[in-house]
This record gives C-alpha cells, structure tokens and sequence, in this order.
C-alpha cells in the first residue's frame, strides 16, 4: 500500500473520529430522532434526484440502510443523548466488528475462522468490563447509553449484511449503494420522531439557529453529513477497491483513538483509566479479528471481511458513522 494511500486511510479515520464530537454539538440543538432523519434527508433528496438507482436488488438495500442507517444511527444518538460519553461511543461502537462476524456466521453461513473467534472474544471481553464498569457508575443509570450504544453496533452488524449482499449482486456499484441507502432512513426515523419527540420539540428545535449554540449544531451536521459520510465514506470505498480489506480496514482501529483525543480536547471529557484499558482490549480484538493470518493471506481459506466492522458505507460491508 503505498504511502499515498496509508495518508488517505488515516485521513478517512480522522475524519470519523470527530464525527462524534460533531454529533455531539449537533445533538445540543436537534432531538436524536429527528437529527438522524434530517441528516440522511439531505442526502436523500439529490440521490432520488440525480443519481442512477442501482441495479442491487432493492431488498438488500433496504436491509443496508435499515441497519446502518435506521437502527444504528436512531440508538448511538439516542445513547449520545442520554450521557453517553463521545469519546467512549466511538469506542463501543467498535462492537459492530464482532456481531458482523457472528451474524455471517449463523445467516449467511461464512466460517468463522480460529483467529476470528479469539478476536471476538477479546473484543466481548473489553465491551463486558466497560458494561461492568458503567452499572457501578451513579447507581448503575450509566449502564443504559453503553447498552444503546451496543444495540447500534448490533444494527450496523445487520447493514453489513445488506451491504455485502447488495455488493455481491452488484459490486462495481460502491457509491451508488451507499448514496441509495440513503433514501431508506428519513422517513421511518421521522414518523418515529414525530411519535416519541413530537411536533412541538421538534419546531422548537429550529428556534436559536442564528445562536452560538445553533450555529455549532449546523456546523456539526455539515460536517456528518459533507466530510464524515460523502468525503470520508468516498474515500474509504476507493481504497477498499484498491487494495485487500486487510490491508486498508486496520485504519479504522484510529477512529476510536481520534474520537476519545478529539472529545478530551474539544469537549474536555475524560476517559477513566478502566475503560482506556477494556477499550484497548475491544481494538485488539476487533484487530485480531479483522487480519489475515499468512495461510488465510496467501489463499488458504477463506475468512470473513470482519473488517466490514467499524465504518461507513463501504461495500464489502459497511462504514461508519
């Protein structure tokens, strides 16, 4: 992989990991539901508009949007909104690596290889102690945004499913799929804003736009919407067409890190030392889980692209948020 490509993978992990903070200003002005609606509205719209619909079949693309648009994104926001911390998310979130797995595995019949199983244990066990860790936290209210935050990397894990099905129908079709994945979340996740958030919270939160606090809010949605998902998630695509999954999925391991620097710098959040340590444990195993040992490398048996953990939209499954 040459040096090029290796800043541009580290760039796209940048990119994602302030994504979270970028949520977190966002979600100061706009309710999680609706938030979610709006930003995968204002890619929906100039898709039905102007790009060619592919020709995956539409069931695998519905899953793919279903769980990584719908499921994943209507929890992490709602976790995100209850207090859970923006660094640690981008760190639980991981858990969309070893439920990838698990769930090829049973649905679509892909071995699990040895190296694929230690690595979901390692990565269970680091996701268990942060669980532990968060239930002796405030009489245990801080145990429900990690279990959210798991119930998202569970519905990213489903979209990977889509994604790699509707890539396999179609795979010179990257960006088309993930542009028309799109179209699937703005209206579910509006009627569920409109039911659990209601009109009134929702009209009040376009009052104040012209306030810092609004202003910071439209700031973070642009760039979810513009840098995280068409830039980083167009990058991202590019090189898993260039090189091996196990190659360039690795560099996802640097979102989590960027996003706990990213929310310790801009939002003055810590990390205790107890989740920094079950948090290097999710990365290790998520790690272990997404490479290639030598026979695998060099052709000896096939393994699953676990990689398809941690991102957004890239075909061979998904991406990340």
């Amino acid at each position: 992989m040459p040096m090029r490509d290796r800043l541009l993978a580290a760039l796209v992990a940048v990119c994602w990991g302030l994504n979270f903070p970028a949520i977190h200003l966002s979600l100061e002005q706009f309710p999680p539901f609706f938030l979610v609606a709006l930003r995968f509205a204002l890619i929906a719209v100039p898709t039905l508009l102007l790009v060619p619909r592919p020709t995956a079949p539409w069931r695998w693309i519905a899953l793919y949007g279903l769980g990584f648009g719908v499921l994943q994104f209507a929890f992490l926001y709602l976790a995100m909104s209850g207090g859970m911390p923006t660094g640690l998310a981008s760190l639980v979130l991981q858990s969309s690596a070893p439920f990838t797995v698990l769930l090829a595995g049973v649905l679509l019949r892909e071995r699990i290889t040895a190296r694929q199983g230690a690595g979901i244990l390692l990565a269970v066990a680091g996701l268990a102690g942060i669980a532990v860790y968060r239930a002796g936290q405030v009489g245990g209210a801080a145990l429900l945004p990690v279990l959210l935050t798991l119930c998202a990397g569970l519905g990213w894990a489903v979209g990977n499913l889509g994604s790699r099905r509707a890539g396999q129908a179609q795979p010179a079709e990257p960006v088309r799929l993930m542009l028309w994945m799109s179209v699937v979340p703005p209206l579910p996740l509006l009627a569920l804003s409109l039911v659990v958030e209601g009109p009134t919270r929702i009209a009040g939160s376009f009052q104040g736009l012209g306030s810092t606090r609004g202003l910071l809010a439209l700031g973070g949605l642009a760039f979810t919407v513009v840098v995280a998902t068409l830039v980083g998630s167009g990058l991202w695509t590019t090189l898993m067409g260039r090189h091996p999954s196990s190659t360039v999925a690795p560099f996802s391991m640097l979102v989590p890190v960027v996003g706990i620097a990213a929310s310790w710098l801009l939002l003055r959040e810590r990390t205790s030392p107890t989740e920094l340590a079950c948090g290097a444990l999710v990365v290790a195993g998520v790690l272990l889980g997404s490479t290639r040992g030598r026979r695998s490398a060099s052709g000896g048996g096939a393994t699953v692209p676990a990689t398809a953990s941690a991102r957004p939209l890239d075909p061979r499954p998904a991406s990340r948020t």
